[in-house]
């Protein structure tokens, strides 16, 4: 039953008749709220017409009201009862898709379903009375979420033609929700075709008709969310951030709206992280994950604990992390790869190996695997597995060079970079991350820039020069001390105090780095102690060893500590 407690309604004032006339005003001037007040105070009188219950279902859905679905199934009724099925048919489609929204494929589907079979029999009656009636526009409707389907499949092909097919009864219907509907579609297979660039030019153009009002406020929202989140997976940050900058801009000119503005914040949130706006970006995430938000926000509740686990291991509280990427998952969220860094913040380096590795064997090839293959690279070379680190680094490094975004390209550089140095190869190391520290700072994303001035210092001190080594390290800690970045910090701070390198190439050919681990190995200490003090994995220092061993003609670790001593390299 709906409640009479509502804003504005006074029952001693209003007819049945005044309340439907003010919910239709208040329905066009998008002021949910109201509308819904007046619509459901009506409907509490006497029985809608089915158009008004399907704006009442309008309503309750975007102000953030559980029963938006229900009414949505009365309305379909209604049509149903006044014989209307090609109304029903579209009403059922929408059903279908909100259901699916909020984490209810199955009775989404079969919604969807129904609406197929509805408008199959509008066109088979329209055929039988001889019109020959070209499809309408419910048919172009069921056509959207069936493509969707395929996509989801990895059918990228048939879902374009299926897409193609809805954007054709849109152009002929010339209903503009199912016309944006489908070249969202079309744009989002051309993006995961690999065809970013030319899929985002043509969601460009959908999005202008979104500040043409051309749609309606529910299209509106889903083409907002669904083009950010493309922009994100194929790191498009640039479009990514002007676009939620005009999601933020819509919402707030629409207060009383819920649906969407849980998404628009969590991107929000997502932006200022990069641009190093922590504390901010915390205080959105932690406003939106709240499971007691209403229903239509849940969505967004997974994305936001993910924001708040990766604030949280930046900053070094792990324990905070674990238990975030936990409420992420459990709100549907993937946790990877932050999870997978958190494994190896906490020395857990096999753990990480292994989530990091069974992450990339799930992921077909494209935007999922790009997000995943930087984190692939840094646990690899943490757990001394080069060859694997350098196979990632050149898949990231195709997949940037592919999609021509900056954020990419960076990313690739930074891991072909750090490949290098754990190669010996400073030189080349120095050329790679230059780029990538000259393309952060273009996309102003300061904590990453300072990850990779950190590795800058490191291929400084290997070829010999420590004052660029001291600067570079020490422009890193600032940062990372700015930003509240602690483990960052704690291990930036120690590489500066550890002795100047020699040049890259010193007595018997040993590169800088193999001087370093002479030294120490000269000093008495093990694979694991120089491991440590030079924040490398055993592995990677046993490989050094063996080098030494064999460019010195050596054979032991005494022959080795007595050569170093002869030479006065200690």
């Amino acid at each position: 039953m709906l409640s009479r407690n509502r804003v504005g309604y006074d029952p001693g004032r209003m007819s049945l008749a005044d309340e439907v006339e003010r919910g239709r005003a208040a329905t066009a001037r998008q002021a949910w709220a109201e509308a819904y007040a007046a619509l459901s105070a009506a409907a509490e009188q006497g029985p809608l017409e089915p158009w008004d219950l399907l704006r009442l279902a309008q309503a309750a859905s975007l102000s953030g009201r559980d029963e938006g679905t229900d009414l949505l199934a009365r309305a379909y009724q209604a049509f149903i009862d006044h014989d209307d099925l090609a109304s029903a048919a579209r009403c059922a489609v929408w059903l279908g898709m909100q259901l699916q929204y909020l984490g209810e494929p199955i009775r989404g589907r079969g919604w969807i379903a129904r609406a197929r079979r509805l408008a199959d029999e509008v066109q088979r009656a329209a055929d039988e009375r001889g019109e020959g009636q070209p499809a309408g526009a419910e048919q172009g409707y069921v056509l959207v979420p069936l493509a969707r389907q395929m996509a989801d499949d990895g059918d990228l092909a048939s879902a374009q033609a299926t897409f193609e097919q809805a954007q054709q009864i849109g152009q002929r219907c010339r209903d503009a929700d199912l016309l944006a509907l489908a070249q969202l579609g079309l744009g989002s297979c051309r993006v995961r075709q690999g065809q970013a660039a030319n899929g985002l030019a043509e969601l460009d153009e959908v999005m202008i008709a979104l500040e043409a009002r051309e749609v309606s406020p529910i299209v509106t929202g889903i083409l907002y969310c669904a083009v950010i989140n493309l922009c994100h997976e194929v790191y498009d940050l640039r479009r990514a951030q002007e676009w939620t900058v005009a999601l933020t801009r819509w919402c707030a000119a629409h207060p009383d709206m819920v649906p969407f503005r849980g998404q628009c914040q969590v991107h929000r949130a997502q932006v200022l992280q990069l641009h190093g706006d922590w504390p901010a970006a915390m205080d959105i995430a932690e406003r939106v994950a709240d499971e007691h938000a209403p229903r239509a926000a849940v969505p967004a509740i997974g994305p936001a604990w993910y924001q708040k686990a990766e604030l949280h291991r930046l900053r070094g509280e792990l324990e905070r992390a674990e238990a975030a990427y936990r409420e992420a998952s459990r709100w549907g969220a993937v946790p990877e790869p932050g999870l997978a860094l958190l494994r190896l913040a906490q020395g857990q380096t096999d753990a990480a190996r292994v989530t990091i590795a069974r992450a990339l064997d799930e992921a077909l090839p494209g935007p999922l695997r790009a997000r995943l293959l930087p984190t692939g690279v840094e646990i690899m070379l943490t757990a001394g597995e080069v060859a694997a680190a350098q196979q990632a680094a050149d898949e990231l490094a195709a997949l940037a060079e592919a999609s021509a975004t900056p954020f990419l390209q960076a990313c690739a550089a930074h891991a072909v970079g750090a490949v290098r140095l754990a190669e010996g190869e400073a030189r080349a190391a120095l050329l790679a991350l230059r780029q990538a520290c000259d393309a952060w700072q273009q996309l102003d994303a300061p904590y990453e820039a300072a990850r990779t001035r950190e590795l800058l210092g490191l291929a400084c001190r290997a070829l010999g020069d420590e004052d660029g080594a001291r600067l570079e390290l020490d422009a890193a800690a600032w940062t990372f001390r700015q930003l509240g970045a602690a483990p960052d910090l704690a291990r930036v701070e120690g590489l500066a105090r550890l002795p100047a390198a020699a040049p890259e190439k010193t007595a018997g050919g040993l590169t800088g780095r193999e001087l370093e681990v002479l030294r120490l190995l000269a000093a008495g200490k093990s694979n694991r102690a120089i491991a440590t003090e030079l924040v490398l994995s055993e592995k990677t220092v046993a490989r050094h060893v063996s080098n030494i061993f064999t460019k010195l003609g050596l054979g032991s670790r005494s022959a080795a500590t007595a050569y170093a001593y002869e030479h006065q390299l200690v």
